[in-house]
């Protein structure tokens, strides 16, 4: 699958700045009904002012993201779909086949991290509810599209 990602500006109900990614071309996965379960984990950070995480979170943030994707890469039992970043939290948005293995998937990308302040909650969300509503919501094409 390829990577190809859009990014959009939103404003979190406090009213700082939430930026949002969102991945592209994930139609086959989400098609196959293989992908049923939605697993998000999150990073509650101490914000600057504007909602961002300072810049050494923000780069530990930025590591931990390219580990997640090249481990969903090598076992593509899960899919990194979505990532929100403001107002004092980071979210990395998954759907994978199973719990059990996205653990194994989630260790194995962070391990050579030191203990993450990360909170992981999941659910069942066969119809990909959560990404199709991001993506009507966020979605901008590239100028390829």
């Amino acid at each position: 699958m390829k990577d190809k990602f859009w990014t959009y500006p939103a404003e979190a109900e406090s009213g700082r700045k939430i930026i949002i990614t969102g991945r592209d071309n994930v139609d086959k996965p989400r098609l196959s009904g293989k992908y049923i379960y939605r697993l998000t984990v999150s990073w509650d950070y101490q914000s600057l002012p504007d909602g961002m995480p300072a810049d050494a979170d923000a780069s530990v943030m930025e590591q931990a993201t390219d580990q997640l994707l090249e481990e969903t890469r090598r076992d593509t039992a899960a899919i990194l779909t979505g990532i929100y970043t403001g107002d004092g939290r980071r979210d990395w948005v998954f759907y994978t086949r199973s719990l059990f293995i996205f653990q194994k998937i989630l260790n194995r990308a962070l391990e050579s991290f030191p203990q993450l302040p990360l909170q992981i909650e999941a659910a069942e969300d066969c119809g990909w509810e959560e990404y199709l509503d991001m993506r009507a919501q966020t979605y901008i094409p590239d100028d390829e599209d």
